[in-house]
């Protein structure tokens, strides 16, 4: 094993990942070990190849879904606190997405927080995002840039809800791009009773961990587009960001597409200009979300993990509270082509 050069508290960040040196246990690694903590069910978080997982009850489905039915797995609860070679272990809500999870450490007195992903917006969906006062927060900073402001989810809903509206009095299909996990999900909620809807085999098998978990979907089809194309005329069909550029997608005829992500708050984000429009919709926290959530745990200590990591460990930094960005292997799910469950068209 290489040790990096970060080492703090009961963690050390190391080339397989956020290592709890007196639990000997990982935390969202990216290599295989025997035992990691997952904060929630996104494959740059949860991977392949780990010989024990511990995660939220509502991330098992998921797991064993994306990675392999079989695999070694744990569930347990929210504030459900467990003991791993003296180390006290605690699950607390994200607001990412379903069993998203802050993984809180206490070890002699001292509490570290490790975040994960999280969001500060309720979804209605996610159980929401609860601060944890903690010394040291490992904080995410996807969208950490003063530029990223969110709408209130009413306004989000109502403006994907007039996009489909106008796509309907215009006779077109209203095609939405948005991630197989959490982003999918929120779209139906968004879209429901608007028109019929229709989602790609990769998200109806996600949905099917959400339901076997007892949280409600709308009603909806899983559909083929080598085969379903022509009745699916002026509904809504949701599609992975694996679809965007791909020949079937502009078979569906009359078909108006748009991104769901939080990029879309910079209009002119190069990857997804070939879409007719896109909404700022995202399963992160925005910048206020970061800092109130950051001030919230009153943590002495911050490490910002992937994102803009050197941006906001700048400014926390200039306004008094004391941070550090790391190099981790965490990636970006909202622009990402989903690793594990092929597109199947």
């Amino acid at each position: 094993m290489v040790w990096d050069l970060y080492l703090f508290g009961v963690l050390s960040f190391t080339s397989a990942g956020i290592f709890c040196v007196p639990g000997n246990f990982y935390i969202d690694p990216w290599l295989p070990v025997d035992m990691a903590v997952i904060t929630h069910g996104h494959g740059d978080h949860a991977r392949w190849g780990m010989k024990k997982y511990l995660c939220h009850h509502f991330t098992v489905p998921i797991l064993k879904s994306r990675i392999g039915i079989d695999i070694k797995v744990q569930g347990i609860g929210y504030n459900e606190p467990i003991t791993i070679n003296n180390v006290k272990v605690s699950l607390h809500p994200a607001g990412h997405i379903i069993g998203s999870a802050q993984v809180r450490l206490e070890y002699q007195g001292n509490v570290t927080v490790i975040s994960g992903d999280y969001k500060t917006q309720n979804d209605y969906l996610s159980t929401p995002f609860e601060p944890v006062k903690c010394d040291v927060f490992v904080t995410e900073s996807t969208f950490g840039l003063p530029i990223y402001n969110w709408s209130s989810l009413e306004q989000q809903n109502e403006q994907l809800r007039q996009w489909v509206a106008q796509n309907q009095s215009d006779n077109r299909t209203s095609v939405c791009i948005g991630y197989s996990l959490g982003k999918a999900q929120r779209i139906m909620k968004a879209l429901e009773g608007s028109a019929p809807l229709y989602v790609h085999a990769s998200i109806g098998k996600l949905n099917e961990a959400y339901t076997s978990v007892g949280i409600q979907l709308p009603d909806y089809e899983t559909i083929d587009l080598r085969e379903d194309i022509k009745r699916i005329n002026k509904g809504i069909v949701i599609l992975p960001p694996s679809l965007l550029d791909s020949n079937v997608i502009h078979r569906i005829p009359n078909m108006a597409n748009a991104i769901c992500s939080g990029w879309m708050q910079v209009r002119g984000a190069r990857r997804w200009r070939s879409a007719d429009a896109g909404f700022a919709i995202s399963d992160h926290a925005d910048w206020g979300g970061l800092l109130g959530a950051i001030r919230a745990t009153g943590a002495e200590k911050v490490y910002i993990t992937h994102g803009r990591t050197n941006i906001l460990a700048r400014y926390l930094n200039e306004i008094g509270i004391n941070a550090e960005d790391v190099k981790t292997e965490f990636g970006d799910e909202e622009e990402a082509i989903d690793p594990v469950i092929p597109a199947r068209l």
